[in-house]
């Protein structure tokens, strides 16, 4: 799970925070998690010990995306990656995101208000409004879609 907003554990460094994704004992494969981390996020190999609080938003939000793939999920719910982030870093994620469904098999459960930039990525869409599913289908035919288009598109 990667929550909204940005959670870091501020106080510890940015090692520190990816280590509390890993819940095995196998420091072979912890080594591996950590290559395909900083293959992902090459910058995060030079912040090792830096404090996580420290960093800016968007790397704050890359780490916690880091930290759970830490834990080599086959599927990870993503709440609201686009919350509080800038355009080019939201791109980035959603690059890594697409790296992670395709090369690592990740299945991702996004849940996102930026609709245009999720449906860009995804495979399928569901909308939700009041808790309860008003349309699903593939994200093509969403993006395609009249009341999509209307409602959440502003086309």
């Amino acid at each position: 799970y990667i929550p909204e907003g940005k959670r870091v554990f501020p106080h510890l460094t940015v090692y520190d925070n990816l280590i509390l994704g890993y819940q095995r004992k196998d420091k072979n494969e912890l080594k591996r998690r950590l290559e395909i981390v900083y293959d992902i996020f090459p910058w995060i190999q030079e912040r090792l010990k830096q404090f996580a609080g420290t960093l800016s938003g968007g790397q704050m939000q890359m780490l916690t995306i880091a930290r759970g793939i830490m834990s080599n999920p086959r599927l990870m719910l993503i709440d609201e990656p686009s919350f509080g982030v800038a355009p080019l870093i939201l791109k980035r994620i959603y690059e890594i995101l697409q790296k992670l469904n395709e090369l690592h098999k990740t299945t991702i459960l996004l849940v996102e208000q930026n609709v245009r930039q999720a449906l860009k990525i995804c495979n399928r869409g569901y909308v939700l409004e009041n808790g309860r599913i008003i349309l699903e289908d593939e994200a093509s035919a969403l993006i395609a879609n009249d009341y999509i288009k209307k409602s959440y598109l502003g086309i």
